[in-house]
């Protein structure tokens, strides 16, 4: 996508649309198994040579052409790998381009047997036919509504097997369009793409664009495609000059060149991991380790209160002079106890370890910090109802008496900000990752949207107004979630509903309701929003004797779709997500991680001995921080430990192993 857009292509040209490789050439295998290079496509090769049969053809033609006028040069390919046709044949589904496409057909669809209905007949036209050279679009790779015929448009019966099209037809692969999308992807970030996208580079936007090197890479196409070929301001007759703009227009257009010399290959994994070894600068990512985790505790956090939040905020201020110092770890108890420790998740000195210091004043009766209660009855201090700002100098918290939200400054454990719009009590809050907007879910049954105030680059506050108040639930709201870059503010309610707004301008979207019964409704008990859109969320039905009908996982796509549902065997007290996992803790003292494309436990439940009271993931994806019902901070990691080390704090200091006062 970088490369599209320094190359001039854009979403809002549709004859200078981005464009992606076709990377696969398997399309008819049960399982894709991305190990096999037999399964990728050449990447060296132009897709009209891909078919190493047609190579012959191509440069025959390309021999023989003769313009007698000497306007046209010489060229492979009389067609385009990208023009507005190509875009609006693989988006045929989808507004506006079904009616762009209608328009360009003199209103009505084109010949069913030339629609995009099929991902392996599209695959077969690029084998059989070398005038066909479209390439793919972004699409592909990360869109599955335009695989789908929503609007239910008539696009004909395909002449030889009288079948109708409709939805398009999946590689035997692909268990769903959702599954297609993600292997695809899969496919493009793997090994093999890695090693020879450069190879594809070269081709597309770079030295093998123009002059020789395309001669010898069968890479020459129509000349006014390329940039700076026709001069249209120096033709004086006007007729002429739109033709060539048409011509220009929808033939397809070449990107602009940016590499006039070969791509660099791409580090493979191995000498990536080979490289990052030598620097030794960090710990293991604990989510590609899961055979190896270990978990290891620090006592003494808060003896015997529960730990209700421990979280080492994500976008921390370092200056040049002290990079590589610690991060603050903050932890929040449910008697309002503030801790602001040292964490340093890889320790150079310790290896393979992390070190943690103690807050000395969490300790000392006469120097702890205290969230200011009280807390309203039945609104206990939890993980939903606090929020650490990104750069770890705010905490902002719901559930008091008053009905206020409350910014507290975690240096000086002081409130800075006291806000009272809601009319009821604030049950739950979220900020996003980039701490520009915090959402606040009430009793009153509205959230609110409030701007995070920046001052010398770090949080200061909250804006006094809210940017927007988000209505439609019908009971209290119970959880709510926030994506700045997707613009969206999820809530979720004890009416059993999910609601889904825009944060700039406050438009309701969707509603969900996660399936199960209706009476009693299951409520909505956690909310989180993955990078790319994902609604996860768990609910509880109340009033049942076993445990195993009372909780779900649900999950649903950035466009509302349901696409699975677990049972749950234990009731979750506390949720996060990462790019590929969901990460739970429960109330019977279980870690469970699961993929979160299909919710499926991916290790079995790592047992914690205690209740959970918040879970939470390290920027370096490096440990999982569960805070327990007793006080105690358990670290999960991966690898083996080896050593233990003492700290000139009186701490002894580990990795994967056990510290202790």
């Amino acid at each position: 996508m970088q490369l599209n857009t320094i190359a001039g292509r854009t979403y809002n040209d549709l004859s200078q649309y981005p464009v992606f490789p076709w990377i696969l050439r398997d399309y008819v295998s049960e399982t894709l198994d991305l190990t096999d290079p037999a399964v990728f496509r050449d990447l060296s090769k132009p897709i009209g040579v891909a078919n190493e049969r047609h190579a012959r053809d191509v440069k025959e033609k390309y021999e023989s052409f003769e313009d007698p006028t000497g306007t046209v040069d010489k060229f492979h390919y009389g067609t385009h790998y990208s023009n507005a046709a190509g875009v609006m044949h693989y988006l045929i589904r989808t507004e506006p381009f079904t009616t762009l496409h209608i328009q360009l057909q003199s209103g009505r669809f084109d010949c069913s047997d030339r629609q995009f209905h099929s991902v392996p007949a599209a695959w077969q036209a690029r084998m059989e036919n070398p005038v066909d050279v479209k390439e793919l679009i972004p699409e592909f790779f990360y869109f599955p509504e335009f695989l789908e015929n929503q609007n239910g448009f008539d696009l004909g019966c395909l002449q030889l097997s009288n079948e109708k099209v409709g939805d398009v037809v999946l590689p035997r692969w692909a268990r769903s369009r959702e599954d297609f999308i993600y292997q695809h992807r899969k496919a493009l970030e793997s090994e093999y793409v890695s090693a020879h996208l450069h190879e594809w580079i070269d081709l597309i936007f770079g030295y093998k664009q123009r002059g020789p090197a395309a001669v010898e890479a069968l890479n020459v196409f129509y000349y006014c495609t390329y940039e700076g070929a026709v001069d249209l301001d120096a033709i004086a007759d006007e007729t002429q000059r739109k033709a060539l703009e048409g011509i220009i227009s929808n033939f397809g257009q070449t990107p602009c060149q940016l590499l006039k010399e070969p791509h660099p290959a791409r580090l493979s994994a191995e000498s990536a991991a080979r490289r990052l070894a030598r620097l030794d600068t960090r710990s293991p990512n604990v989510f590609e380790n899961l055979d190896q985790l270990k978990s290891f505790f620090v006592e003494g956090i808060s003896d015997g209160v529960a730990l209700v939040q421990a979280v080492v905020p994500k976008n921390q201020a370092h200056s040049f002079i002290t990079q590589g110092s610690p991060d603050v770890l903050v932890t929040v108890s449910a008697n309002g106890l503030l801790g602001t420790h040292n964490w340093l998740p890889y320790d150079k000195n310790i290896s393979n370890y992390f070190s943690f210091t103690k807050d000395p004043t969490v300790s000392n009766a006469k120097t702890q910090r205290f969230l200011q209660g009280p807390f309203a009855p039945g609104a206990d201090l939890c993980s939903r109802t606090l929020a650490v700002s990104p750069d770890g100098k705010l905490l902002f918290s719901g559930g008091h008496w008053d009905n206020s939200l409350r910014v507290t400054s975690l240096a000086k454990g002081k409130v800075v900000g006291h806000i009272t719009r809601h009319i009821d009590i604030v049950t739950c809050l979220s900020l996003d990752l980039c701490g520009i907007y915090l959402i606040s879910g009430s009793r009153d049954t509205t959230c609110m949207v409030w701007q995070v105030l920046q001052q010398g680059g770090f949080s200061s506050g909250l804006a006094p107004k809210p940017v927007q108040v988000l209505y439609g639930h019908d009971a209290e709201v119970t959880c709510v979630a926030i994506s700045t870059e997707l613009d969206m503010a999820v809530s979720g309610s004890k009416d059993g509903t999910i609601i889904i707004h825009t944060i700039r301008r406050g438009l309701f979207i969707r509603s969900l309701r996660p399936p199960g019964e209706t009476s009693p409704p299951a409520v909505l008990s956690h909310l989180a929003v993955g990078p790319e859109g994902q609604v996860v969320a768990q609910t509880t039905v109340g009033q049942r004797a076993c445990l195993k009908d009372r909780f779900g996982l649900h999950l649903y796509s950035v466009n509302g779709k349901h696409l699975s549902s677990v049972p749950l065997d234990e009731e979750v007290t506390a949720m996060c997500l990462t790019e590929e996992f969901v990460v739970l803790g429960t109330m019977q003292c279980g870690l469970e991680i699961r993929d979160l494309q299909s919710l499926r436990a991916v290790v079995p439940p790592v047992p914690m001995r205690v209740p959970i009271h918040s879970v939470s993931v390290t920027k370096e994806k490096s440990h999982i921080l569960v805070g327990l019902e007793d006080g105690k901070l358990i670290v999960v990691g991966a690898g083996q430990p080896t050593e233990v080390s003492k700290d000139p704090t009186g701490w002894v200091v580990v990795g994967l192993g056990v510290v202790v006062a």
